[in-house]
């Protein structure tokens, strides 16, 4: 299945500072996950962000709330988002795709990804924009993921999704902008 802006809904899942800094590459995890967001408000694709415990893990990194302007932030004590009920009254619940990334991505990225699939929801998890501590675990949660049903993509397979077709003032605009 391919992914559409007009029924996708990006989730950025706690992308936090006392976090970030024990993923594996997650600078390289966070910028993409700012990436994503920043490409998501440009195809005017809503944005939601959820922050586990922000009181004990801190709030969002700056540069994914520097890209975030205007999306919807929730806290959550459940790993899952889903589980908690924080997603009830978000774009999550309005859209069929859900496009997922953050950390961590064998905790509170799986949990939650895989309570949205079995809610019904086409979900989508970037590999790229999604990290753990532990590369192996990571690597796991993706097998785990997929054998469930859940597409694993990158974050360049979500922005030419999202686009659709080349030749738009639109295309133009992502391409100048987040592509070259």
């Amino acid at each position: 299945m391919l992914m559409n802006r007009d029924k996708s809904v990006l989730l950025v899942i706690d992308v936090q500072e006392r976090l970030a800094p024990a993923i594996h590459d997650g600078e390289r995890v966070a910028a993409n996950c700012a990436w994503l967001a920043a490409v998501a408000q440009r195809v005017r694709v809503p944005v939601v962000v959820t922050e586990h415990f922000p009181d004990k893990i801190g709030a969002t990194l700056e540069v994914v709330k520097a890209a975030t302007g205007g999306a919807q932030y929730v806290t959550k004590q459940a790993f899952s988002a889903q589980g908690d009920g924080c997603l009830a009254a978000t774009a999550v619940q309005e859209r069929r795709q859900v496009v997922v990334c953050g950390t961590e991505a064998h905790v509170c990225v799986q949990q939650t990804a895989l309570e949205l699939r079995w809610a019904g929801k086409e979900v989508f998890v970037v590999a790229d924009a999604s990290g753990s501590r532990n590369p192996a675990d990571r690597e796991l949660a993706f097998a785990r993921m997929r054998s469930h049903g859940i597409e694993i993509v990158s974050r360049e397979m979500v922005a030419f999704e999202w686009l659709q077709r080349g030749g738009t003032d639109l295309f133009r605009e992502v391409n100048r902008d987040f592509i070259r």
